[in-house]
């Protein structure tokens, strides 16, 4: 009879099996280790590439930085011009007020029924001081200056009565008058003097 030993083939049979189970232990150890560094290779690309994207936004967030600064500047010197444009404009629109408002003024006296004494003008105000014949040459000069477009806010400070001696003893009023000047409209200032 034939006797077969089957313990051997066991035996191989479990060398075989721990064989197979290293291996693929092994082999699933190599695995995971090129999955992790295929991985860490893709991670280090993707952290690459965003450094240099970083370092460039950086660099340009620098060179914006340095045209903003020039922007600033460039605002800076254009707010002082305009200040400037506006004084130059203020000058030249109060540059000819003066002699406008003196020949207003000259104009609003009632011919040969009153005289100026005195004019004074500080700012906005005025200040008249004069002479007239009567109460009614008083009242019809502030009326021409209410009705005027240069002058507001009449006011009679004072009147008093005034003799003149001499060969006739006049019997004379002396006025003050206050107003103030309308303020000029650029517009119309700006108008007048092209």
């Amino acid at each position: 009879m034939i006797r077969i030993n089957l313990l051997p083939y066991r035996a191989a049979r479990k060398k075989e099996n721990i064989r197979y189970q290293v291996n693929v232990f092994i082999g699933s150890i190599i695995f995971v280790c090129l999955a992790v560094f295929w991985y860490n290779t893709i991670l280090n690309n993707r952290i690459d590439k965003l450094k240099s994207d970083i370092s460039s936004t950086r660099e340009q967030v620098a060179k914006y930085q340095a045209i903003n600064k020039e922007i600033d500047e460039i605002k800076k010197n254009l707010a002082t011009l305009e200040k400037k444009i506006e004084v130059i404009d203020s000058l030249e629109r109060d540059r000819k007020a003066p002699v406008q408002n003196l020949d207003s003024i000259y104009n609003l006296l009632v011919e040969k029924r009153m005289w100026y004494t005195q004019l004074e003008e500080k700012g906005a105000a005025i200040k008249v001081s004069g002479i007239a014949i009567d109460n009614q040459t008083v009242a019809d000069y502030m009326t021409r200056i209410e009705k005027g477009d240069r002058f507001q806010n009449v006011r009679l400070f004072d009147i008093k009565h005034y003799k003149m001696q001499g060969k006739e003893n006049l019997s004379l009023k002396q006025f003050n008058v206050n107003f103030e000047k309308k303020p000029i409209p650029a517009e119309t200032a700006e108008g007048k003097n092209k």
